[in-house]
């Protein structure tokens, strides 16, 4: 029906409704009364037409879609009919001296039932008769019956055509047991989800808990899985409350999901002090980590945003994102420049005297480093060493070196160039202002090169997924979450020290694997797992510390500062004198070697 039909439609309804009510409420008092002969009921009449319409245009009456009416339209009915019998009132006050109190509230009662009636008997008949003739739609158990699961189920009546038909509610609290929420009955709670998907023959779960703990949501997402159910989850509270989605943004599952782990929460104040109208330059700003400490960092509107990088459609993909939702107050400033070139790098910061340095650009990719162990060399320390040494010169009063757990114990090129720039990092940091940090990360999720995407894109092929070895492990964090912890620890360092999250428990390989293949609708018998046998240079499981530098207290709630100590100052510069000359055998082992090597020299700047 078009505006201007409903439009007409809802007059007409309005008129007659009016009318109705006003004559009966006066025919019950003076059943003999002649209606068409009183002229006071006559102005009457005509008075409550207009006052009526004014108002109900006034309040959206005939604008609301009705469809969806609720208690805000019932709201707003109230209003315009209270006004209009307030306007009657007023004038058979000023024409007859008296109010006919008893007809006008009759008339009110009538008047609210019969417009309100209207109004929701659409709504009435839709959501009993139209509501599930889709006998296509998924029969769904929503778990958590709080006020995110009912404005799912809410949002589904409104959407019949979603393919969704709400069966049972799932809650813990054993007060709503037996409770109904729009029609969908809360049957019990979380402890058998498996019995309660057989017995009502479940195709769907969702899993309505925006604020319940990453642990809490790992082990409910993996039990329903497990039923084979589809399992879909809505948006973390945080994202909730900050716009970025709405609660009904239902979506299947993620892998971060089964991380099963609470994301560090950061100290916001801290961080916006060190960030809001200084300049920071992020170096790797292109990549997986850089580009998001680059989102990040744009939320506490800088002065100046300089985006290093060397590879320029990554550099122009971030910057022309950044320039979407940057402040007017920032300046966004893309540079390609490789880190390797020196002069480049420190007329770059002598230019721009950035208050923070995030040094993200590194090659992290170990088989490739192991085939290519002087590109790793020159890109990992040099390359750090060129940035750090700049930093120091210009004083810069912040820099942090983003790091790796594949620098602890490394038998890899990799991992040795890593901890190797952490050494070189802390040697500068024990004389110079500058406060120097290294942050150490596990992989991170969906990154460039890490398993993730790999595994995906074989799921998609159908097929196999390949996996090293099955004792395989590795420690897992999301891009935002590795992000954020490289901003904290700018706000920690006092100087030299090497930060680490508590990352909770390792991750199978394995079980990653066939958590994607579940996640992405199939079974290991429809998408296999090949061992393909460990890649030159992987180790079986990473570790975050070594055993000597564990410490056993948080500086943040998290965060670890690890007791990791450089080499002297003397040997380092003798082996950075050797490098670019070893052969590729010498280098591999002086590295190695070096990296794995128990330091017992006291580490500068340890006190938080």
């Amino acid at each position: 029906m078009s505006i201007k039909n409903r439009l007409t439609v809802l007059f007409f309804v309005d008129s007659t409704i009016v009318l109705f009510s006003l004559y009966i409420g006066y025919y019950i008092l003076s059943p003999t009364i002649n209606l068409f002969a009183n002229k006071l009921l006559i102005v009457s009449v005509l008075t409550i037409q207009i006052a009526h319409h004014l108002f109900a245009w006034y309040f959206g009456l005939y604008r609301k879609a009705w469809m969806y009416a609720s208690i805000g339209e019932l709201k707003s009915i109230c209003k315009a009919v209270s006004l209009t019998i307030v306007v009657v009132a007023l004038v058979q006050l000023i024409i007859a001296q008296n109010i006919n109190y008893r007809a006008l509230a009759i008339t009110w009662m009538l008047h609210i039932l019969l417009i309100g009636g209207s109004r929701l008997s659409w709504r009435i008949y839709r959501d009993t008769f139209l509501h599930y003739e889709d006998s296509a739609a998924k029969r769904t158990m929503i778990i958590g019956a709080g006020q995110a699961g009912c404005m799912i189920v809410r949002q589904i009546h409104q959407n019949p055509d979603c393919g969704i038909r709400p069966i049972l509610f799932l809650d813990d609290d054993t007060k709503k047991r037996g409770l109904e929420i729009y029609g969908v009955k809360i049957v019990g709670d979380t402890k058998n989800i498996p019995a309660f998907v057989k017995d009502n023959e479940i195709e769907k779960i969702i899993i309505a808990m925006p604020s319940v703990s990453r642990q809490r949501m790992a082990e409910l997402v993996k039990i329903c899985m497990d039923t084979g159910a589809r399992t879909q989850t809505i948006p973390r509270i945080e994202d909730i409350m900050t716009g970025k989605v709405s609660v009904t943004d239902i979506h299947d599952v993620k892998i971060e999901d089964l991380l099963g782990r609470d994301e560090v929460q950061l100290d916001m104040e801290a961080i916006a002090n060190k960030l809001t109208g200084k300049t920071i330059m992020i170096t790797g700003a292109g990549g997986s980590i850089g580009s998001e400490i680059c989102r990040q960092v744009n939320r506490f509107t800088p002065k100046k945003l300089i985006l290093l990088g060397h590879g320029e459609n990554s550099i122009y993909l971030i910057e022309r994102e950044l320039r979407e939702k940057v402040s007017p107050e920032t300046e966004l400033v893309p540079v390609i420049a490789d880190v390797q070139d020196r002069q480049r790098i420190f007329d770059i910061v002598s230019e721009h005297q950035p208050d923070v340095i995030y040094h993200a650009a590194a090659h992290k990719h170990v088989p490739l480093m192991e085939a290519n162990p002087m590109e790793a060399v020159k890109n990992n320390i040099f390359g750090t060493k060129n940035v750090a040494e700049a930093a120091n010169m210009f004083g810069v009063p912040h820099f942090v070196l983003v790091s790796t757990d594949k620098a602890v114990n490394p038998p890899n090129v990799m991992g040795a160039t890593k901890r190797f720039a952490e050494m070189v990092v802390q040697n500068i940091a024990k004389n110079s202002k500058t406060k120097f940090a290294a942050v150490r990360f596990g992989n991170v999720l969906g990154s460039r090169g890490s398993v993730v995407p790999l595994f995906k894109k074989q799921i998609a092929a159908g097929g196999p997924v390949t996996v090293t070895d099955p004792e395989m492990t590795r420690y897992f964090m999301t891009i935002p979450e590795a992000s954020r912890l490289v901003i904290q620890a700018g706000t920690l360092a006092r100087g030299g020290e090497v930060f680490v999250l508590d990352m909770g428990e390792p991750v199978k390989i394995v079980d990653l694997a066939k958590n994607l293949i579940h996640l992405s609708g199939y079974n290991e018998n429809e998408i296999k797992i090949e061992f393909s046998g460990i890649r030159p240079g992987e180790k079986l499981y990473e570790e975050l510390l070594d055993e000597s530098e564990r410490q056993s207290e948080y500086v943040f709630p998290k965060i670890y500062i690890g007791k990791a100590t450089p080499i002297s100052e003397l040997e380092q510069q003798d082996v950075l004198d050797r490098l670019l000359d070893m052969k590729v055998d010498e280098l591999r082992e002086t590295l190695v070697g070096l990296a794995n090597r128990k330091v017992v020299e006291p580490q500068m700047g340890m006190t938080v």
